[in-house]
């Protein structure tokens, strides 16, 4: 039963033995299979040929103390192999003592830790590389943090020069809007005027021919005309400065008379172009200034007369009607000129987005038409398009709110 107990233990631990200096006596088999040397390599030799270089002395000067003290050493030895390569085993080291109690040799059982200390090592390499990351993580959670609140402290401020810098943005488009609406009344004028002027020269003529016939009732007949002709393009200037009169405040006016002076203003142009207006209205009061409501309604008429040119539609037809519904004044304003494409339709109140060429257009008409809406009225402009046809919607709240 000895050799049988003795047998298992060999078999299933790495075993040596040493006299009392050292020396290795006996050697199974897995200890010359985990340390690559032969039997014959260790036997005779001192047990230190297994020593690892790393182990400090201490530790083997704490192992000769404790076995030498006829007590038994237990500890994680870390040892290198005849090829160069470290293993690990736990050892327990036992004085074998003679009849007297002398110490007649030692023996050692070990087995082999090696793969559970690499897990170790690794998992302490991990642990430090996490802790590394750790802390670089708090630094820069630190630095972000430190940034956000720097952020935070100056959002408001740049929040703040944002806005000052839309708006100076929106006034620049507004006074390029009202430029380019200045250039069109003059332009309108220079229409209005140009008949006028054409029959006042050939009234003239006729006056001088009449004078020099002394045809007195001729006379008085072609001075009368001349005396009209001049009073009618006296009253279209009149109408235009009117419009380009700046208002100190905001007023209630009858949505009516503001549409029919945008109208009167564009009347010969819609002449000329066979531009049919049909209206509708109800008695409707808004609070705001006449002026810029009228400028919406030209924009919307000349942008009509230049849809019905450009597609060359023949019978050219606008609606404009007021009502009241839900509290809101509605003004719709729609053409017959061939609608909007669906891809332009989202486009058309982005300030300078334009179909048209550059000689004729600036694309800040609708862009300023809506502000005027949103802003000078608390209201809405919106448009839809369908079967050849281009609503535009205007509402304006009828209740107090509207007044800023």
């Amino acid at each position: 039963m000895l050799q049988q107990y003795q047998e298992a233990i060999e078999n299933s631990n790495i075993v040596s033995k040493t006299d009392v200096n050292g020396i290795i006596t006996f050697v199974n088999d897995e200890f010359c299979k985990i340390s690559g040397y032969s039997k014959e390599e260790l036997l005779g030799k001192n047990h230190n040929i297994v020593r690892h270089p790393d182990v400090p002395a201490s530790k083997f000067k704490l192992l000769w103390q404790t076995i030498k003290a006829k007590k038994i050493y237990k500890s994680t030895v870390k040892n290198r192999a005849k090829n160069g390569s470290t293993f690990y085993v736990n050892t327990t080291v036992i004085p074998i003592l003679n009849e007297k109690g002398e110490i007649e040799e030692f023996i050692a059982i070990r087995y082999d830790v090696t793969q559970e200390i690499f897990y170790k090592h690794s998992l302490e390499k991990k642990e430090r590389e996490l802790e590394v990351l750790n802390i670089d993580l708090e630094k820069r959670v630190e630095a972000k943090t430190k940034e956000l609140k720097e952020l935070n402290e100056t959002l408001e401020m740049r929040v703040q020069e944002e806005i000052k810098k839309n708006e100076e943005k929106q006034k620049v488009m507004f006074w390029q809007s009202r430029f380019a609406s200045l250039g069109e009344m003059l332009a309108n004028i220079a229409h209005q005027w140009r008949q006028p002027l054409t029959e006042l020269n050939l009234t003239l003529f006729s006056l001088k021919k009449a004078a020099f016939n002394q045809d007195i009732g001729e006379v008085e007949m072609l001075y009368d005309e001349s005396k009209a002709l001049i009073k009618n393009m006296s009253n279209t200037i009149e109408d235009f400065s009117n419009f380009f009169k700046p208002d100190k405040g905001k007023q209630h006016f009858m949505l009516r008379e503001s549409i029919e002076e945008a109208l009167h203003i564009l009347k010969r142009v819609l002449k000329k172009d066979m531009i049919q207006v049909k209206t509708s209205y109800e008695d409707v009061s808004v609070l705001g200034i006449t002026n810029e409501f009228t400028q919406v309604i030209i924009n919307l008429l000349k942008n009509s007369r230049d849809a019905f040119v450009e597609n060359g539609v023949l019978i050219r037809e606008i609606k404009i009607e007021v009502s009241k519904e839900n509290g809101n004044a509605l003004i719709i304003v729609e053409d017959n000129a061939g609608g909007i494409k669906e891809k332009e339709r989202y486009k058309i109140f982005e300030p300078y987005f334009t179909t048209k060429h550059t000689s004729q257009g600036t694309g800040l008409g609708l862009f300023m038409s809506k502000m005027i809406c949103e802003k000078g009225f608390n209201g809405s402009l919106d448009v839809s398009s369908k079967k050849g046809t281009t609503r535009f919607t205007i509402k304006i709240p009828l209740e107090s709110e509207n007044e800023k």
